[in-house]
């Protein structure tokens, strides 16, 4: 167990610290609803409804930043499963394989072994997350409302 735990915070795998909302926002106060919401036992359709009178830019930015938040707790529980020499291809089952392809190293859809494939894909949605122009955390009133959709 303790190999386990050493290996999940061990900061050289993908594992990253959790992405935290800032107390006395309007987007840590979300998050506390979202999370309560998730411990009630209510069903998925009424858990992710926007609350009444939230920002549905700023419900949306919740639940992804906390979705990243769990899929990397979650990875950095098997990553020292899946090496280098035991997953060369990342693939889903037989039957498809994975690429990466981006506009600065791989220029082509990539053949990449798993883990190599994940830590690309973990640190491409973390600097998404910290993009301001796509996830601001400074905007107030009126400057939410006007943020458009990027989804």
């Amino acid at each position: 167990m303790a190999l386990c735990l050493n290996q999940v915070f061990n900061k050289d795998k993908t594992f990253r610290p959790r992405k935290r909302f800032e107390p006395g926002t309007q987007r840590f106060e979300l998050y506390k609803k979202a999370q309560a919401s998730l411990k009630s036992g209510l069903d998925l359709k009424t858990v992710v409804q926007l609350p009444p009178g939230e920002n549905i830019n700023d419900w949306i930015a919740v639940h992804v930043v906390d979705f990243f938040n769990r899929i990397n707790l979650i990875y950095g529980t098997m990553s020292e499963f899946c090496t280098e020499k035991s997953c060369p291809i990342m693939s889903g089952g037989f039957k498809y394989e994975y690429r990466w392809q981006d506009d600065n190293k791989f220029k082509r859809p990539t053949k990449l072994s798993a883990p190599l494939y994940m830590n690309m894909l973990m640190e491409w949605i973390e600097t998404l997350i910290n993009n301001e122009d796509i996830f601001p955390t400074r905007m107030e009133g009126n400057d939410r409302e006007n943020l458009p959709l990027t989804y």
